[in-house]
């Protein structure tokens, strides 16, 4: 079976990177041939058959190129016109079957998702599509209002957990803010407005008023990063976070591993892989209740700087639990995903 997949590749290592090198390293380990388009802006990643385009045109020609049973293209964020016309490409694509992943937990509920109909253009192009798979109930909803018929639909999560605590080290100079500093807070997501950074960047203030020794610590990379750290450089106790920028995937487990509490405030989120992460690590979670996080999570409203701060009091103050022996890895959505590829190709 040969797959090819398109998206953003790593680095940075957000959610839907994360999902997407979990289903190809899947794919590779037995047998089968998986090659990448990468949609994304950053095109340091490196691997066998993955391809980093410069242009849309570029993008197409490979797309048209390369060998494929299944075209595989994971969608992140806003809906954009160009993107609804790669999903066009993909679905005309003479003997392939084209598969869409819709990451984007908070489009549904935006002007754009609450105006789904089966008659426009977004409802012509998804019913396009052999199978679609939503990472929630919300977002499968969703498709249904566009009038993709229920059989073609599958919720399937995108997480995929480690199988036991990390074993590497986190970067030198992450290791050295965790010596520094407790406790020490973590936020692990690409630096775009809709995590609401600023709120943990200002909020610090008043959790080292209880916690003298707190600092924050960032992993990510995205469009905001210079603004951040002009944030950062403006405030009184800007030595006490770090701005790590990417971090291979197995330091930021072993980061999140370390950390007092997980953050993860948004302005609208999916399912988030670093949450599953954190808890399957036994790491406390602080995050933006979005309808949809799973049981342990520390709920606070969104862009609310003092429940923040409570939030992580009571995080720091309580036990921490160890992670349970026995644990659901979330290897089973990878495994589903590709009992759909078999479907598909049989």
């Amino acid at each position: 079976m040969r797959v090819v997949l398109l998206g953003p590749y790593p680095p940075p290592h957000g959610g839907v990177q994360t999902n997407l090198t979990a289903i190809r390293a899947y794919l590779l380990e037995r047998g089968e041939e998986c090659a990448v388009i990468n949609l994304h802006r950053f095109r340091s990643g490196r691997g066998e058959a993955v391809f980093h385009p410069e242009s849309a045109l570029e993008a197409l020609w490979l797309l048209a190129r390369l060998r494929a049973d299944v075209i595989h293209l994971h969608i992140g964020g806003d809906l954009t016109p160009r993107l609804l016309g790669l999903c066009l490409v993909c679905c005309a694509m003479p003997g392939r079957k084209a598969v869409l992943t819709f990451h984007s937990g908070g489009y549904p509920s935006s002007e754009a998702g609450r105006r789904a109909a089966p008659f426009s253009l977004r409802g012509f192009v998804f019913r396009r599509f052999e199978r679609i798979i939503a990472v929630n109930l919300e977002i499968a909803e969703m498709f249904a209002r566009f009038g993709v018929a229920p059989e073609r639909v599958r919720t399937i999560a995108p997480h995929a957990l480690p199988p036991a605590q990390p074993h590497t080290e986190m970067p030198a100079p992450l290791r050295e803010f965790f010596g520094a500093h407790s406790p020490v807070l973590l936020s692990v997501g690409l630096l775009e407005p809709e995590y609401d950074l600023p709120l943990q960047i200002e909020a610090l203030g008043a959790i080292r008023a209880r916690f003298p020794n707190a600092g924050l610590a960032l992993i990510g990379a995205g469009s905001l990063e210079a603004d951040l750290r002009r944030r950062i450089a403006e405030q009184p106790w800007a030595e006490h976070i770090l701005l790590c920028g990417d971090v291979p995937h197995p330091g930021t487990l072993a980061a999140i591993a370390a950390a007092d509490v997980l953050l993860r405030t948004t302005l609208y989120d999916g399912d988030s892989v670093s949450v599953r992460e954190a808890l399957h690590l036994g790491t406390p979670v602080v995050a933006t209740d979005n309808g949809m996080r799973p049981a342990g999570v520390r709920l606070i409203s969104a862009s609310n700087a003092a429940a923040l701060c409570r939030a992580v009091a009571d995080a720091v103050q309580a036990p921490r639990t160890r992670p349970a022996a026995k644990r659901d890895t979330g290897q089973e959505n990878i495994e589903a995903v590709y009992k759909l590829y078999r479907e598909l190709t049989r």
